[in-house]
């Protein structure tokens, strides 16, 4: 059903970076012009209800033509984190505006966008419906319409569509607005010109290559109770849900003995991606835990069990640079990572090489993610099936 058929998702952040939802959508060939199909929606409403219809963090956002779209299609969807995306076109028809009307009151979310600003002030009697309007950054009519949408009766929410760096992000944040960000995992940020690690980044480098060494438990404590901060944070990560643990884990001692050094590098990993005091971003951070655990399920079936574990420090550590503002080999030279993960990282080659490139992949809305799931000898439906597996998974996680 989903052959050759990519999921691709595109975070929306609000002014604070925080993701707030999600773009849902089939990934288009690189160079190739848009050939959906009337037989899109219904798939891509297939797998996310069955995968991922119980949405915990924000909405999905989901391209639907009124035309196409039933009520009937959506019973498996949660309407309350459910928007459908609609064009202008899609309301200029008496049915289709029935159909919108339906779909409103039964809780679903709309967005009309690329909208014009004379089409929404000569069809007023349509804006109690919408819960969103989408807008291009640089629109020329942004004020008007943030200022129309702002004081309409219920407010309606204004997004930006297609932010294509971190300089359009912030001047969207000074405004106040939330958008699209596609580009998110592969726009570069300005890093340190100095290069330096914060003390506490040190501290957990130093825990993870005790880990590494598989030093005595006791002095890993001793270590990790310089820093009170990080040991509550530690504690609270090892208890939160995803990892399925019915009893309380209130010591590291107890945390090694239940789950073993391994789970404990990874959790260090996800804290040493938090440790940036100046410009952290909670998105970036959110895309390198669903970036980790995807980049480990796909490698659950090919490598043994240690093997995959390591995957999700690599796909962590990938978007490191980002997250701590410094070059991945300033970290690299703080700590001795085994040459599988740091050849994965430096060059996406080696044993791991291929699972990251596959998730990098699916994080683009033009690519070419089934050329690496061929050389994987891996299908669509199992890639998309992991791809909001760890979407679900990371939602779970208390950091």
């Amino acid at each position: 059903m989903f052959e050759n058929k990519f999921l691709v998702r595109v975070p929306l952040l609000d002014p604070m970076q925080q993701v707030i939802g999600y773009k849902l959508a089939w990934q288009k060939k690189e160079n190739s012009r848009d050939s959906s199909s009337s037989t899109d929606l219904p798939q891509l409403l297939a797998l996310v209800a069955e995968h991922f219809s119980n949405c915990k963090s924000g909405c999905l956002f989901l391209n639907a033509g009124l035309a196409a779209v039933s009520a009937e299609m959506l019973q498996n969807m949660s309407p309350q984190h459910t928007v459908l995306m609609l064009r202008q076109e899609d309301c200029l028809n008496a049915g289709n505006v029935a159909s919108a009307m339906l779909l409103h009151s039964l809780g679903f979310g709309l967005v009309l966008c690329d909208v014009e600003f004379s089409f929404l002030t000569s069809n007023e009697a349509l804006l109690p419906l919408l819960t969103h309007v989408e807008v291009s950054v640089g629109h020329p009519n942004l004020a008007a319409i943030s200022n129309l949408t702002t004081h309409v009766q219920p407010p309606i929410s204004l997004v930006m569509n297609q932010i294509s760096d971190w300089r359009e992000w912030d001047a969207c944040a000074a405004l106040g607005l939330s958008g699209f960000f596609g580009n998110l995992c592969f726009t570069p940020r300005a890093l340190r010109s100095s290069g330096e690690l914060t003390p506490q980044t040190v501290l957990i480098l130093q825990l993870m290559q005790m880990v590494q060494e598989n030093a005595d438990v006791r002095h890993l404590e001793k270590v990790l109770k310089r820093d009170a901060t990080l040991s509550y944070r530690l504690f609270r990560y090892i208890n939160s849900a995803s990892f399925g643990i019915e009893v309380e884990i209130q010591s590291l001692r107890h945390a090694v003995a239940m789950l073993g050094y391994t789970p404990l590098f990874r959790w260090l990993s996800l804290l040493l991606a938090t440790t940036n005091a100046e410009g952290f971003s909670p998105a970036l951070l959110q895309a390198a835990i669903v970036r980790g655990r995807f980049t480990e399920l796909l490698g659950q079936n090919f490598l043994s069990k240690g093997e995959s574990e390591n995957l999700f420090v690599v796909g962590m550590f990938s978007l490191l640079d980002q997250l701590l503002g410094v070059p991945i080999q300033s970290v690299l030279k703080q700590i001795l990572l085994p040459e599988a993960i740091a050849q994965a990282l430096l060059t996406r080659d080696g044993m791991y090489g291929p699972f990251l490139a596959l998730a990098e992949a699916c994080e683009r809305e033009h690519g070419c993610a089934s050329d690496f799931a061929d050389a994987l000898f891996m299908t669509a439906a199992s890639v998309n099936q992991m791809h909001l597996s760890a979407l679900a998974w990371a939602q779970n996680l208390k950091i």
